[in-house]
This record gives structure tokens, C-alpha cells and sequence, in this order.
């Protein structure tokens, strides 16, 4: 079974700008010396993080909670967070991924703070059958058109996959997201997730053969 063929998007997601820098520091020096900075305190260094990052992580958590203010709001946590923590970064991965892992435990944070106020609005995971499947490819096929009916009909699909990837339960989410939509690489999604590589491809599998089988009934 292949597991490398993404998801195909139909067209680009419109996500707000959470953080806008008027100008961003070059970053001469290396990933190491960049740490520690950020170890020692170093405001600028922190400012340069957010402005080359804040990006890609609010995309990230606004496509796990579909809220532009909840994803706003997960994005200044998970930076917050990530300058209380920076001085026990050990590593074990790179910042990025250090980063995105911080973001999902607060976008899982958030998630358990409205399961218990009976907000849940997330699927069982054993509500699903346990069908491996073939990767998920082209479910929603690229369309190269620019007149305004095929750009609305690319917006259709775009929120029509979006709408799906709600209803999986939320480990599949996480893991079809991080690697179909943020492109990471197994590893990449295994460290920040905190499971194997194998678990990894056995989310995957069933994640996309359940948005595969979601997405047949509605286009």
C-alpha cells in the first residue's frame, strides 16, 4: 500500500494573516544559534519566530478547528507557550516541528475544554470501521480554470473537503492534515504527534478512506 500521494486541494485556502512583520530580521545565523537566542530572551529573536511562522500555524489550526477567532486565538497560546517553554527545547526535533506539536496540544486543549461544556462536535473514533483503503488522491481534482464559475466552483469543493475533514475523528484529523495539507514528512508528523511512524500510516490509511467514502456522497 502507498501512503505518499496527498490530497488534492481545489484551490487555495483564503486564511487571515494572524501576525504581519514590517520587516523580518534575516536570519544569518544557524538553526543553533538562532536557539539560543531564543533561550536567552532575545525579543528580536522571538519576533523573527512569529513573523516567519505564525503563518503555517494559524492555517494549521484553523483547518483543525474550522474558526478563524479559535484559531487566532490557539495561534498567540501556542506562541505564548513556545517562549515559556523555549528553555527546555532539547532538540529531539526541529523547532518547526517543536512548534507545530505545541500547536496541536492546544488545539487538543481547547477541544477538551468544549467536550466538557457538551460542545463536542467531533466523531467517536470507534464510530468508524477499521478499513484500510487506498490512499486518498484527487478527491477533489485541480481545476486550472480562471472564469468566475470555475473559481466558485473550486471555492465549493475546497469547503466541501474542508467540512469533511470535521467529521473524522480528531487523531485521523490531526495526521491527514499534517500530512496531506502541511505536507510534513512522516517523521516530521510522527515526532509531533508523539506516536511511530507505522501509527502514523495506519491513520493515514483510514483517514483518508474515510474522507474518501465522506467525499463520494457529497460531490
Amino acid at each position: 500500500m502507498s501512503y505518499s500521494e496527498p490530497i488534492a486541494l481545489g484551490g487555495q485556502m483564503d486564511l487571515e494573516q494572524v501576525a504581519t512583520a514590517a520587516s523580518v530580521e534575516p536570519r544569518a545565523t544557524t538553526e543553533t544559534q538562532f536557539i539560543e537566542r531564543l533561550k536567552r530572551g532575545d525579543a528580536a529573536a522571538f519576533e523573527v519566530l512569529v513573523a516567519e511562522r505564525s503563518g503555517e500555524i494559524y492555517g494549521l489550526l484553523y483547518r483543525l478547528t474550522e474558526n478563524s477567532e479559535e484559531a487566532r486565538d490557539l495561534t498567540q497560546e501556542t506562541f505564548l507557550r513556545a517562549f515559556q517553554s523555549i528553555e527546555h527545547f532539547r532538540g529531539d526535533a526541529d523547532l518547526r516541528t517543536w512548534i507545530y506539536r505545541i500547536a496541536i496540544n492546544q488545539a487538543r486543549n481547547r477541544w477538551r475544554w468544549w467536550r466538557r461544556r457538551r460542545r463536542d462536535s467531533t466523531v467517536s473514533l470507534d464510530s468508524s470501521d477499521e478499513r484500510g483503503g487506498k490512499p486518498l488522491t484527487n478527491a477533489l481534482p485541480a481545476d486550472r480554470g480562471n472564469t468566475p464559475e470555475q473559481d466558485t466552483l473550486a471555492h465549493e469543493r475546497e469547503g466541501v473537503l474542508r467540512a469533511a475533514l470535521l467529521t473524522l475523528g480528531r487523531a485521523y484529523r490531526e495526521t491527514v492534515i499534517l500530512r496531506d495539507i502541511e505536507g510534513l514528512s512522516y517523521e516530521e508528523v510522527a515526532a509531533t504527534l508523539g506516536i511511530s511512524i507505522g501509527t502514523v500510516k495506519s491513520r493515514l490509511a483510514r483517514g483518508r478512506s474515510e474522507l474518501r467514502r465522506k467525499l463520494e456522497g457529497s460531490l
